[in-house]
């Protein structure tokens, strides 16, 4: 009975920590929520585009979050988020503001290319920059999450390493990313308000192990 009292308590933590991740995402993100719900976003890119970058303290939040229960069965979800948010705030909104600034500039190229005799020589590269951009920051914003006091240099370096290093793993967490990416622009409030976090979760576990031997022993 012991044992099926500490699986139903674990089972509810479980449940809680997503839907309260999910709930503070949402939060945090909320201009790129509201332009997705409100506009349409083959539109409104441009507009999504530049507030986009405002969710990366929040993923990396949720990060810290998921890797905070994962380590130790904390679910201080309102804490531990809010905790992370405001200590990730500007590095992380300064990557996530390089990472999109690049993503838009390749995008637009890839785009001007397709249909021209060049552009099967340079839409391959251009997805190839895109693909190490996007797994980069999200590495990073894992280190961020768990390192709090590393070098953003640092940090994007070591991550562009891993990335290359381990694209078998790298590709997985793309296509989850991909999944989580198409829910949003198309079912935001599917994706927000119960995907997002176990989505995340295979992210993060999937980047964890990427990044086993940089993160080492955690110092606190």
């Amino acid at each position: 009975m012991r044992i099926k009292y500490e699986t139903l308590g674990t089972a509810f933590d479980m449940l809680y920590v997503a839907l309260m991740t999910n709930l503070l995402l949402v939060v945090s993100c909320l201009p790129l929520a509201a332009g997705l719900v409100v506009t349409d976003p083959a539109r409104s890119w441009p507009l999504l585009a530049l507030v986009a970058p405002l969710c990366a303290p929040g993923v990396c939040a949720a990060f810290a979050v998921l890797s905070a229960f994962s380590g130790g069965g904390d679910n201080a979800v309102v804490r531990t988020f809010v905790a992370a948010w405001r200590a990730s705030l500007r590095r992380a909104t300064a990557l996530g503001a390089l990472a999109t600034a690049a993503l838009v500039v390749l995008g637009v190229d890839a785009h001007a290319a397709w249909g021209h005799p060049v552009g099967a020589a340079v839409i391959p590269v251009l997805v190839t920059a895109m693909a190490l951009i996007a797994s980069t920051s999200l590495l990073t914003l894992v280190v961020i999450a768990e390192r709090p006091a590393v070098r953003l240099r640092d940090a994007l370096r070591a991550c562009l390493y891993l990335a290359l290093r381990r694209w078998y793993l790298t590709v997985f967490s793309l296509a989850v990313l991909a999944l989580l990416e198409a829910l949003v622009a198309s079912r935001p409030a599917i994706a927000f308000g119960l995907a997002a976090a176990p989505l995340l979760y295979v992210v993060w576990a999937n980047s964890h192990f990427t990044l086993r031997e940089a993160l080492g022993p955690n110092p606190g």
